[in-house]
């Protein structure tokens, strides 16, 4: 696929349109305003709940739906909810005991609401940074089941991650999706709520074929996304099992990986 073909550019948020410290440089800010002059829309997509992606939309000029939860919650610039997708109610209590038993730091996500046990336990204070807004502290997620839109497990044990993943799809698959986020994140979300099924959302709502979408990210969570789009940009950080699944690979984000994909797969 050429880059002259490319319609819509698809970015996932943290290790790809931002740095390594959350910050918005000035090059990516300009390649999102050069796509728009160049008749290119640009969307994103994160596992960040929205009001966590709000502070991008005023610098970005966005004005297409940004897709939170990995896709759970699509809402509009406005914020107001334009489709969501929650965890059946039946299997989040025993998501949540598997989460809590193999990695010990569970969260639970529903609306606009984040909710931790310990507002001390781990990453919490990394992503109250990176959200810009803060947790709700809960004693216990008892009869929390309603419209819970992510569920994630915590973890710096990479090989607990993997055992927790690896046991959330074999008894979970067909009610759940899970992906990593982060290293130290297991994702469970809707089973339709994934990168993906982003990029599907998308093209129908501008009436375009998923080829002439271009997606960029980093994450084992990214490959569905890279794989329903035309023009697939891995960032120069990214794992090997993400870097293979994408036509290009980038620089890393901490060395504008994101504008220089723009400049040198989009709009060259």
């Amino acid at each position: 696929m050429s880059g002259r073909a490319v319609r819509l550019l698809l970015a996932d948020v943290d290790g790809t349109l931002v740095t390594p410290d959350k910050a918005l440089t000035e090059s990516a800010t300009a390649a999102v305003r050069a796509l728009k002059e160049a008749g290119v829309l640009f969307a994103i997509t994160s596992g960040r709940p929205p009001r966590g992606m709000s502070m991008l939309i005023e610098p970005l000029q966005l004005t297409t739906p940004l897709a939170a939860f990995n896709g759970g919650l699509i809402v509009d610039s406005k914020l107001s909810v334009l489709e969501q997708r929650v965890i059946p109610e039946e299997v989040v209590p025993g998501l949540v005991d598997l989460l809590r038993q193999r990695l010990g730091e569970v969260w639970l996500y529903r609306g606009a609401d984040w909710y931790v046990q310990d507002r001390n336990g781990p990453h919490v204070a990394r992503e109250t940074r990176t959200v810009e807004f803060d947790p709700q502290a809960v004693r216990g997620y008892e009869g929390m089941v309603e419209e819970i839109a992510k569920i994630v497990g915590v973890s710096d044990d990479e090989d607990a991650i993997g055992a927790a993943a690896k046991a959330v799809e074999e008894g979970f698959a067909a009610h759940v999706s899970s992906a990593l986020s982060q290293p130290y994140y297991l994702d469970i979300t809707h089973p339709r709520a994934n990168k993906g099924e982003v990029v599907r959302y998308l093209a129908k709502a501008y009436g375009m074929r998923k080829e002439e979408i271009a997606t960029i990210g980093d994450m084992p969570n990214d490959i569905m996304m890279f794989a329903d789009s035309g023009l697939s940009i891995a960032m120069g950080q990214a794992d090997r099992e993400v870097k293979e699944a994408a036509h290009q690979v980038t620089a890393s984000n901490s060395e504008e990986g994101f504008a220089k994909a723009v400049e040198r797969f989009i709009l060259s």
